[in-house]
């Protein structure tokens, strides 16, 4: 079983993610925080596989309690919620080691699969949030796009077949399945081309790779 911990100040939200959850029988809610603050201290002892985490929040918001929990616990996975409108949260929870992005009008099932991904250890960021992440990089820079090293060695083909499945929101088996190769072979692709692109996470990979214009 997936253990999960909401932190959400919306009532109706927690419980609404929280109906969706338990129709999963993989899936479980072992508790629901209405503030950062609360889910620090139910992290701490109910220590679940993943939190689902809401970044406007009373006493702590969801950016400061995800750096929290990332340093403290970095075994466990940070899903950020988010709405159109949290771009600068976004962006600050990059930094924190949110391992997900989702919004909060996603699909159900989208969700439930970004549960399951975080849990295995990936990342997952919605192709609209990285857009949207991206731009405001360039607002930031005054409207140019930012410069960037380029790399020491360039991608092989298909670590750039792998790279634009990352992308695309695509886990590892399903772009292994796409790839007609083994998940443990993506997994090293995966691992190969952060290091190439000399960054962290599967969501900086495709930030930077959109800064290099490797992808769209």
């Amino acid at each position: 079983m997936i253990r999960i911990l909401l932190a959400d100040d919306q009532t109706l939200v927690r419980q609404g993610i929280q109906t969706l959850l338990d129709l999963e029988e993989d899936l479980i809610v072992v508790g629901a925080a209405a503030n950062g603050q609360q889910a620090l201290a139910m992290v701490e002892q109910m220590q679940p596989d993943v939190v689902l985490m809401d970044v406007r929040m009373p006493v702590m918001d969801g950016v400061a309690a995800t750096g929290e929990i990332t340093k403290r616990w970095p075994h466990i996975g940070v899903i950020i919620l988010t709405t159109f409108d949290d771009d600068e949260y976004v962006i600050e929870g990059l930094k924190a080691g949110a391992r997900g992005y989702m919004l909060k009008d996603a699909d159900s099932s989208e969700i439930v699969e970004a549960v399951r991904i975080v849990a295995r250890g990936e990342a997952l960021i919605q192709p609209s949030i990285t857009r949207k992440v991206l731009a405001e990089f360039t607002r930031l820079a005054g409207g140019r796009a930012p410069a960037t090293l380029p790399l020491a060695e360039p991608l092989t083909e298909r670590e750039m077949d792998v790279l634009r499945g990352i992308a695309t929101g695509q886990s590892n088996r399903e772009i292994a399945d796409q790839l007609c190769i083994s998940e443990g072979t993506v997994k090293n692709h995966v691992s190969s081309l952060l290091a190439k692109l000399a960054v962290r996470d599967r969501t900086q990979a495709i930030i930077r790779a959109r800064k290099l214009g490797l992808i769209e």
